[in-house]
């Protein structure tokens, strides 16, 4: 599973019925602030088109993970997304991960670090995604910086 692919029957419960998945996930990413200025959310059979100019990868990476950990949300596409004006590059700086059952945010930074008090680190590159350290879910993509 590679970063812009997901698993679309797991992830938060953003749109259902008659609302438009487009405009719940950019309302979603919008609030968060992860540094995406212009952000344009386009959805169509499962698949979130992201437009926008970041600010950092981080911040564009983050923007993708929030939309693609959307329910009903299989795959993110950003390649009309930018960061700082340039062409985005995306996994240079950090490694991502797939949340497994029986993780929690302790196991994780004891395979990424060997650590398991370093699960901050993780979750503070993740605070626009997970929201609770506590509230993880199996299938759920984040981020595992490598400087910590």
């Amino acid at each position: 599973m590679g970063l812009f692919d997901f698993a679309s029957n797991i992830g938060k419960k953003l749109f259902g019925g008659d609302d438009d998945p487009a405009e719940k996930i950019q309302q979603h990413i919008e609030e968060a602030n992860p540094g995406v200025q212009n952000l344009q959310v386009q959805v169509t059979d499962g698949v979130a088109t992201i437009q926008g100019d970041a600010e950092s990868p981080e911040a564009l990476e983050k923007a993708i993970l929030m939309a693609g950990n959307a329910m009903g949300i299989q795959e993110v596409q950003a390649a009309e997304a930018t960061v700082a004006g340039q062409q985005a590059q995306f996994g240079a700086d950090d490694e991502f991960y797939v949340i497994e059952k029986g993780d929690s945010m302790w196991k994780i930074a004891e395979k990424a670090y060997g650590n398991g008090a370093k699960y901050t680190a993780i979750f503070d590159a993740n605070r626009e995604v997970i929201t609770d350290p506590d509230k993880i879910f199996p299938g759920q993509k984040i981020r595992i910086p490598k400087d910590i």
